[in-house]
């Protein structure tokens, strides 16, 4: 992985002016190449500052949001392997909200397209879907380009605590009631 960021640094520091669009780009191969969404976010603080490492952090993840609304209903295999994850992690029955899907995108563990995936099965349609990543990739643009640099000072106690708050938050902002159709509730195994 250090490998990725070390090419990263060396295209922006060559890249001048087009060094902002070449972070952007490298947001859309993260996903290939298997970084965490966290450390290139607080790479392009650290490399562009706040404001524009946010803003040019945003733009990449929306993009790759974009992307994974456009091609996910050409990958039936990969749909179907976030499927049976999303089913493992969160139910059968259980669609994230949007208020939850921005909290677990901090959480910097949980994967990104799975919670794209969620995003999409709660806000089918290209408009809704794409409303509602601008108010999930936004908290995540901000904070891990704001406090980026001071995450790497917590202790481990510390972020016991933070990942048992947002866990809080996110049983808050839970839907109180699933609705189950009878032929599901009552479905025969064969």
């Amino acid at each position: 992985m250090n490998e990725e960021l070390s090419i990263l640094l060396v295209m922006v520091e060559a890249g001048g002016v087009l060094a902002p669009l070449a972070f952007i780009l490298f947001h859309l191969l993260r996903s290939f190449l298997f970084i965490p969404v966290s450390v290139v976010v607080i790479a392009g603080g650290v490399l562009f500052g706040t404001a524009l490492g946010t803003l040019y952090s945003f733009i990449g993840l929306m993009g790759v949001s974009l992307f994974f609304f456009i091609f996910i209903g050409r990958m039936p295999k990969t749909k179907e392997r976030l499927i049976k994850l999303k089913n493992k992690w969160f139910g059968e029955y259980r669609n994230l909200t949007v208020g939850q899907i921005a909290l677990l995108r901090l959480i910097p563990f949980v994967h990104y397209h799975l919670l794209n995936f969620s995003l999409m099965q709660r806000k089918p349609g290209f408009k809704e879907y794409m409303k509602a990543s601008v108010l999930t990739n936004l908290p995540i643009a901000v904070f891990y380009t704001t406090f980026g640099g001071y995450i790497s000072r917590f202790t481990p106690s510390i972020i016991v605590v933070l990942l048992l708050a947002l866990t809080c938050f996110i049983y808050l902002l839970r839907e109180k009631q699933n609705i189950i159709k009878w032929k599901e509730f009552f479905k025969v195994t064969q």
